[in-house]
């Protein structure tokens, strides 16, 4: 069956994956509410095109702290990118070289910073920082990404504890990897990935290893590094700690206030990335999407946001982009493609998703991204379609739980 688009990849990632390691990455905070707000809110946003335009000559790219992005959208940072294939940061990084977009390393990846530099010699590399207590150790990751050229960093700053991730519990995920006979079990039907798994051994967190000159890393920085337990004194005011490590651009990523944006440009970050964790953290936090509009006006142009959560179709990153997002961030949806076929599967998910894109901008008649604004939406309120059903007469829920464009009386 030919894959057409990113679900089809995520049905075919459920079945090459154990049960635990597709739910590590598929899998949200408490009862998943908020990771199905991300899409519900991006489904009720309908796009309106202006026709009889010319769209011959179309250009999806954008230009971002210097550098000039082939599609509106970088691949965000996945911590422990490695349970799904040995090697995966260097091979989301390859695709994203391929693909002309960043790639945002995480703290909790399983490949060292300077071998990732060496698979993608020519990608647009940044480091996204998680800070735990020892904060030498966020001091050496910086000067590290530094030293081999990535090119931002960003703070991520939306989790001072982990949020209550059920689906990891009930499986007892752990790294290393707690072997019961249903895990077993599980990765026995999975012969390809436990033979990628045995060939490549259990995944590390690489980055928190010492090299040859430097002091080990505590097993308590590791295991607050794996139950996201960050310095929770960790301020505002701690932006001047950064700014003397890393001199490049400093995004700030997790952000869903206005005020917390308006506190990012006075205390001078370089960026925003409007993001719920995927709704991996607070599960009653809103839509990201939902967020965007206020943070993009608290921000006034000063400097860019970006935005991430639930991004599946080309359409969804248009819908970021005409609400005023400088870019977008894409997680999920290329490890979908890493889990079916590594390196080439992933840059097959990032090339349909700027196809997608460039095709949707075609339809909305706009040619370049700055061309693209609020005319391009239909923005009659980030509801759920419960809600929808419940405020709107006549609307009803249908068997799926999406609210029903048709009245009651209505028959197909």
């Amino acid at each position: 069956m030919p894959l057409l688009n990113v679900d089809d990849y995520r049905r075919r990632a459920r079945r090459v994956l154990p049960r635990l390691v597709f739910d590590y990455v598929d899998g949200g905070a408490e009862d998943e509410r908020c990771l199905q707000r991300n899409r519900d809110a991006l489904e009720q946003l309908p796009l309106i095109p202006e026709c009889l335009r010319d769209t011959s000559a179309m250009d999806i790219g954008i230009e971002l702290f210097g550098r000039r992005w082939r599609a509106p959208f970088a691949v965000a940072p996945i911590g422990l990118a490695g349970l799904v294939r040995p090697g995966a940061d260097k091979l989301l990084a390859g695709a994203a070289q391929a693909a002309g977009v960043p790639f945002i390393l995480s703290t909790a990846s399983n490949s060292r910073i300077e071998d990732v530099r060496a698979a993608a010699p020519d990608a647009a590399l940044w480091m996204q920082l998680y800070v735990m207590g020892e904060r030498a150790i966020a001091e050496r990751i910086v000067r590290r990404a530094r030293a081999v050229g990535f090119e931002a960093l960003v703070l991520t700053v939306d989790v001072p504890v982990s949020g209550l991730r059920e689906r990891d519990l009930r499986h007892g995920f752990r790294v290393p990897m707690r072997l019961t006979p249903g895990t077993v079990l599980n990765m026995a039907r999975h012969p390809g990935w436990l033979l990628r798994l045995a060939r490549g051994g259990m995944p590390r967190f690489e980055n928190l290893l010492p090299g040859a000159d430097e002091a080990p890393v505590s097993a308590q920085a590791q295991a607050a590094l794996l139950s996201r337990t960050m310095d929770r004194t960790l301020t505002w005011e701690s932006l001047g700690w950064l700014r003397k490590l890393w001199d490049g651009p400093l995004l700030i990523k997790g952000l869903l206030g206005a005020e917390d944006a308006k506190r990012a440009v006075r205390h001078g970050a370089d960026g925003i990335v409007v993001s719920n964790h995927g709704g991996r953290q607070l599960d009653a936090a809103p839509a990201s999407i939902a967020a965007l509009p206020r943070i993009v006006d608290a921000v006034g142009g000063r400097i860019p946001v970006l935005v991430d959560g639930g991004m599946r179709r080309g359409s969804d990153v248009v819908k970021a982009l005409v609400l005023g997002a400088s870019g977008t961030l894409v997680g999920r949806a290329p490890v979908y493609g890493l889990a079916c076929g590594g390196e080439q599967g992933a840059l097959a998910v990032l090339q349909l998703l700027a196809q997608e894109t460039e095709r949707t901008m075609t339809l909305l008649g706009a040619t370049q991204v700055h061309e693209l604004g609020p005319r391009h939406v239909d923005r009659p309120g980030f509801r759920s379609p419960s809600e929808q059903a419940a405020s709107v007469p006549g609307l009803k829920e249908n068997t799926l739980g999406k609210a029903s464009i048709y009245p009651a009386h209505a028959t197909a």
